[in-house]
């Protein structure tokens, strides 16, 4: 569990977007007492302007939010223009097709929560940190290029490139603004694109900045064609 509160530790951001008020104080206050920094809006449009001035972490959002544009239109949009916030789908209904109809999609790596199925707060807190830990699902597959180097993606990279900074994964956690857990599993999810093992006889964190120094490492830029070894980062 990521370190959510005291002084100078890093808070997770939550935005709670939910019309109904009862639902959407509970879950606020909840949020906060278990120590994370939450805003709350009661439509898409007031989401949205809390969004650029709040910069959460993840949004836990209704389907259903009355007259105007839904939780689908506004995940739609952190989709388009904000992809490392967690998607977290909060409804009462159990079935998607239900919920949505059969012409509507939620994306493929927001959580799906169904309100009735909540035993305590600590399944949101899960479903929240599993969103954050789903940013990073559109990472290559860590196919090895013919001349030995590996293709990482720009978060994959950032991450190798604190690690030869000599940061924890605590410390690149706070320099990044993400918890704990989403970035031990990034690292570890580095690590296995790189192809290094468990085994106990050897240290994957020093080899893995290694090969970054060394330059078998490309940073694929989704803005160029062209990649970039890690040596080129620094």
């Amino acid at each position: 569990m990521p370190s959510t509160g005291g002084a100078g530790e890093f808070r997770t951001k939550v935005l709670v977007v939910e019309d109904e008020e009862f639902t959407r104080t509970i879950l606020t206050d909840s949020l906060i007492a278990s120590g994370m920094r939450v805003r709350s809006a009661v439509s898409v449009a007031e989401a949205l302007d809390v969004l650029l001035e709040f910069e959460p972490n993840a949004v836990v959002t209704d389907l259903h939010l009355g007259p105007g544009p839904d939780g689908v239109d506004l995940l739609e949009r952190l989709n388009r223009d904000l992809p490392w916030v967690g998607q977290v789908v909060l409804t009462s209904h159990a079935s998607v097709q239900v919920a949505l109809g059969v012409n509507r999609r939620i994306p493929e790596r927001a959580v799906y929560l169904v309100k009735s199925r909540i035993t305590s707060l600590g399944d949101v807190e899960e479903a929240i940190f599993d969103s954050i830990t789903r940013t990073t699902a559109d990472e290559p597959s860590g196919e090895d290029f013919p001349d030995d180097r590996f293709e990482l993606s720009a978060s994959q990279g950032e991450v190798l490139r604190l690690m030869s900074e000599g940061l924890s994964n605590a410390a690149i956690a706070a320099r990044r603004e993400t918890t704990l857990r989403s970035t031990e599993s990034l690292v570890a999810r580095t690590f296995a694109t790189l192809g290094l093992s468990n085994d106990p006889s050897t240290n994957a964190r020093v080899l893995a900045v290694r090969m970054w120094l060394q330059g078998q490492v490309v940073i694929r830029d989704r803005t160029s064609t062209t990649p970039r070894t890690g040596s080129d980062q620094s």
